[in-house]
């Protein structure tokens, strides 16, 4: 599980389960959205698990509203990327990506050039599967800016994308309530990310496929002209 090393995984989460609320999982998913490596698989899922299970500060929550102050809090965050893209630009976007401050936020040149050859590949559907895909997908958010995408159409696929990956991320909340004690919930969800990692790799594997047999199929086609 990505996370930053100021602080334990397991003792933030059990700080989270103690403290949950609506405004920390909005504030929380502003942070994992932004150019802060911060896991939403350690903030949906659990708030989700609390309220199905009406279990201690969950009991003042609703699983749906989790999913919505997620989402919103996952936009809000990639606008951060995306204004910041579009102002500074991308000489200044890669020379931040090359100082020790995002180093340390585990974000480097390769990342930012890899979500941005991702963006042109793609083009705008890629702000939504983007959001599905690890390292993707809080970087994603970066090259819409830099191309200037529409902002409304930036919106619209950003909200989507994000409504998709915490509807999976509540779901599995969900299911954790109905057949996991609260004293091994950690372990749970962190065996869960691996498998939720390794769907996001093959959905980027599909997508790079795609690409692939689409360019070759273009080659041949103009080759039998």
């Amino acid at each position: 599980m990505m996370l930053l090393s100021i602080f334990d995984a397991s003792q933030f989460f059990q700080w989270f389960t103690e403290n949950a609320n609506y405004w920390f999982v909005f504030i929380f998913m502003v942070i994992e959205s932004s150019f802060v490596p911060f896991p939403s698989e350690v903030i949906v899922p659990p708030a989700a698990y609390l309220a199905c299970r009406n279990y201690g500060v969950g009991a003042d929550m609703n699983v749906y509203m989790v999913v919505i102050m997620a989402t919103l809090g996952a936009l809000v965050g990639a606008y951060i990327n995306y204004f910041l893209a579009l102002w500074v630009g991308r000489p200044v976007v890669y020379r931040l990506a090359d100082t020790r401050v995002a180093h340390g936020l585990l974000i480097d040149r390769q990342k930012v050039e890899r979500a941005e050859q991702y963006f042109d590949k793609h083009g705008a559907v890629s702000t939504l599967i983007g959001r599905l895909i690890p390292v993707i997908r809080q970087l994603i958010s970066l090259p819409a800016g830099l191309a200037k995408m529409n902002f409304l159409q930036f919106s619209v696929y950003t909200a989507m994308g994000a409504l998709i990956w915490n509807a999976i991320l509540g779901a599995l909340g969900y299911w954790l309530s109905i057949h996991v004690d609260p004293d091994m919930l950690f372990d749970k969800i962190e065996e869960y990310n691996r498998y939720l990692s390794w769907a996001g790799y093959a959905l980027l594997g599909v997508c790079i496929l795609y690409i692939l047999w689409n360019a070759f199929r273009k080659k041949k086609f103009k080759a039998g002209e």
